[in-house]
């Protein structure tokens, strides 16, 4: 119920034609309402499997002009939408005119400190600051230019990008711009623009959506700002409700909203470090209104006074005194960096965190198996109720979330009780290459989700891509293993404890 009240108090604040709307919510009975018009129509990714021939370039630009001033609606109150993807646009029928839906993962980013609050991650849409808390990397308004331009590249090739979390270390991405089929159908411009929005690190994108906007060649000589909510006097009635209060598109004379500013790298020879700071206050008043209750957000923009400071009566020396200055020591070298964690040892790491007391034990039905004779089985007992998640490094260095699958989603298990796998949907013949199967096999009193994890679910056994380990690997440090994922509490519920424990066992092909 927060999250539903959060979404419906972020939405209200804004008017515009390409975002959801919500005209009034309120809690009442124990449960929350929100009021919205009634959307008809299909998804984006609906309307891209219909066109298998590849869309249209003007039909793509009116869609992103759309969604780009919806989107610098949100970013000049310092909120950003987070998961941005053609699944969250709808086109509505007739018109065709887009509007972004699905405001779970947006947040106003007050300071840097809000970005660790959730993680939303989409592979192939969300950047690489949306995978981990790193200093030198922020969300903001680049986050959602970087999924923008995701979508536009699955609108011209089929397909989303490459994980971004994979890029950082080994970047596979081909620029649309070569690409001379595609330059046969698409302008220069818009495949540049596309390429621009998707470099890996925030400062290397357009910074806001007036800078995408730019670049696709869209309108960019006004500003758009969010229609302000104002509570009227007490007693009178104003002509339009601030739920309904059109958008209002400035001119230059508009003042400019202090924007959040993407990190830029160091390259002073001299050592300093230039970071901005982001600042805002965010105040949350709660009207009383009929049937229900309104909630407005406002800042304070005025610094008044505060940022005076006292004068004191100190003469200042005179021009010609020396200053003695103590030279500072040479500061100590770093230290050498982490040695890189291999994946056995990503996976054997699981049970760093396993509850003392919840024993979980796996059993190999036979330790050696002959290729192309024998299959692989298993029997997996726990000490207690959970859910059964089943890790595989092959011996051919892939990673998978052997169980469970797309052919066997029940991964229930009772204390005490032996469950046999594979099952008999998915038998697992020796097929070799010969070497060593590491299983790790994984008993949550919750349901996990593993979406931060980089996991591809594009085969019947999810994966999870190594160049996609080991860049969370390299920004984990003494945390968790990234295999591990979250767990899925019912909301309401607390508290919600991450209790699991964690086995074992090898199964050598030969």
């Amino acid at each position: 119920m927060r999250s539903f009240i959060n979404e419906a108090r972020l939405l209200a604040q804004f008017d515009h034609p390409s975002l959801l709307k919500v005209y009034r919510f309120w809690q009442e009975k124990g449960t929350t309402y929100m009021v919205m018009p009634f959307y008809k129509g299909d998804t984006l990714r609906e309307a891209l499997v219909a066109i298998p021939a590849g869309v249209d370039e003007a039909w793509l630009t009116r869609i992103m002009d759309g969604v780009t001033q919806a989107l610098a609606v949100m970013h000049n109150a310092h909120c950003y939408h987070r998961d941005i993807a053609p699944d969250n646009i709808i086109l509505l029928e007739g018109s065709g005119r887009p509007v972004v839906l699905d405001f779970g993962a947006a947040r106003r980013v007050i300071t840097d400190k809000t970005q660790a609050i959730t993680v939303i991650l989409k592979p192939g849409y969300a950047p690489i600051e949306q995978y981990a808390e790193m200093p030198d990397m922020s969300q903001g308004a680049w986050t959602d230019v970087y999924a923008l331009a995701a979508v536009m590249h699955v609108a011209v090739c089929g397909r989303a990008p490459p994980p971004s979390v994979a890029r950082l270390l080994s970047d596979s991405y081909v620029p649309l711009a070569g690409n001379d089929i595609l330059r046969q159908r698409y302008s220069d411009r818009l495949l540049a623009a596309i390429d621009a929005g998707l470099g890996v690190r925030p400062e290397a994108r357009p910074q806001s959506m007036a800078e995408l906007r730019a670049a696709l060649g869209l309108e960019v000589g006004h500003s758009i700002a969010p229609t302000p909510r104002t509570v009227p006097p007490s007693g009178a009635r104003s002509s339009q409700s601030g739920a309904d209060a059109p958008t209002v598109i400035g001119t230059a004379h508009m003042p400019k909203p202090i924007a959040a500013k993407a990190p830029v790298a160091n390259n002073n020879k001299g050592g300093g470090s230039n970071k901005a700071v982001l600042g805002a206050v965010a105040a949350a008043v709660l009207v009383a209104a009929a049937g229900g209750g309104w909630w407005f957000l406002g800042r304070s923009g005025s610094e008044g006074d505060a940022g005076k400071t006292a004068q004191t009566a100190t003469p200042a020396p005179p021009p010609d005194t020396p200053t003695q200055v103590a030279e500072a020591p040479p500061p100590p070298p770093p230290p050498p960096p982490p040695k890189p964690r291999t994946p056995a040892e990503s996976l054997q790491s699981l049970a760093a965190g396993a509850a003392p007391g919840f024993e979980v034990t796996a059993t190999p039905k036979k330790a050696e198996v002959a290729i192309g004779k024998d299959k692989l089985a298993f029997e997996v007992r726990s000490k207690r109720d959970g859910f059964v998640y089943v890790f595989l490094l092959s011996s051919g260095g892939e990673m998978f979330l052997l169980f469970p699958n797309l052919l066997d989603k029940y991964n229930k298990i009772t204390a005490n009780a032996a469950l046999a796998l594979p099952r008999a949907s998915w038998p697992m013949d020796a097929g070799g290459p010969a070497g060593t199967n590491q299983f790790a096999v994984l008993v949550s009193e919750h349901e996990r989700d593993f979406g931060a994890s980089g996991v591809q679910n594009e085969g019947v056994f999810p994966q999870f891509p190594l160049p996609v380990l080991a860049a969370l690997e390299a920004t984990r440090g003494t945390g968790p293993s990234p295999l591990l994922g979250k767990p899925v509490c019912a909301p309401g519920v607390p508290p919600c404890n991450d209790v699991y424990g964690v086995a074992n066992f090898k199964i050598v092909e030969k």
